[in-house]
């Protein structure tokens, strides 16, 4: 037969009274932050789980941040892109009505200003840095400003010289499957409108027009007018891809919202309590601690040396 000492029972009695102690001040940290724990230990093997898809939430967030910053520059992308659409379109209806009213007073003007609205939105700049320049974002990508700069002939060569943008339009990550073009260069934007240009300020440089027309001038600006309307068509076909890309991170933008929202439910179920439980483990850990109370006291009064004492009286 085992000896029981009192010693041993206030021991076991008190390691009961700790644990009971503990357990409710978990189950009351619990109720008031509404949390499992505030560390991965209170997760046991839940706790991989919980870091990935925080690990992936974080990802994700990131993501979204970057597609709303890269919406906003397309914004601006397209403003410029549409200033040089307008650009095309006021060229074209210069000549065309320069011939049709067989009267071109007035075009050099409405061409010169249309110059200057293309090359203005060429150069635009976003966080101080040049839009369509490519992958030399400190350098003006277009340099002229006048009739009088364009050069003495409008092969691609000559064009070309104009042009001081990078060789790499710019690129973007939406998500972690997904790189897309996401930018233009400006010589790519702008090259079918330059060269309509330079091909009227070369033709009227050599030859003046009169008013009325002569039929070789107003033949000569027929041809003039295909051109223009050629740069017309691709400026606009450069204004709608890039009205594509921005449809592209929009529904990025609403795949990654989805995928986040359900990340955070899986991180919801894995951290949040069960309030129920949580009641149910404060009162059984309340009642544990007041049995083990009781215990502890019962012992204090009924220990041997009280009972010798009692004997001796």
């Amino acid at each position: 037969m085992d000896a029981v000492s009192t010693a041993s029972m206030f021991q076991s009695v008190l390691y009961n009274i700790q644990n009971e102690q503990q357990q409710l001040n978990v189950a009351s940290t619990q109720a008031s932050s509404e949390v499992v724990g505030d560390n991965l230990e209170s997760y046991g093997s839940q706790a991989e789980q919980l870091v990935a898809t925080n690990s992936l939430q974080s990802q994700v967030t990131g993501y979204i941040t970057n597609n709303n910053l890269l919406s906003e520059k397309l914004s601006v992308q397209s403003q410029a892109l549409q200033q040089v659409s307008d650009a095309a379109q006021s060229a074209v209806t210069g000549i065309g009505d320069a011939i049709a009213n067989n009267d071109p007073t007035g075009l050099s003007t409405t061409l010169q200003a249309a110059l200057s609205s293309a090359a203005s939105a060429l150069n635009t700049t976003y966080n101080g840095q040049y839009l369509f320049a490519g992958d030399a974002t400190s350098t003006q990508p277009f340099n002229a400003s006048s009739l009088s700069d364009l050069p003495a002939t409008s092969t691609p060569a000559a064009i070309s010289t104009l042009f001081a943008n990078g060789s790499t339009a710019p690129v973007s990550r939406l998500n972690s499957s997904t790189v897309t073009t996401t930018g233009f260069l400006a010589s790519a934007v702008g090259t079918p409108l330059v060269t309509a240009l330079t091909a009227f300020q070369n033709y009227v440089a050599s030859t003046p027009l009169s008013t009325p027309l002569t039929s070789d001038q107003s033949t000569e600006l027929q041809s003039l007018e295909t051109q223009f309307n050629t740069a017309l068509t691709s400026a606009n076909a450069v204004s709608a891809q890039n009205g594509l890309v921005q449809s592209q991170v929009a529904t990025n933008v609403t795949d990654l919202t989805d995928q986040q929202t359900a990340l955070q439910g899986v991180a919801t179920n894995i951290t949040s309590i069960n309030l129920g439980q949580v009641e149910t483990n404060i009162t059984l850990a309340q009642n544990a601690l007041q049995a083990s109370a009781d215990v502890f006291q019962t012992l204090q009064t009924s220990s041997l040396l009280n009972l010798l004492s009692s004997t001796s009286s």
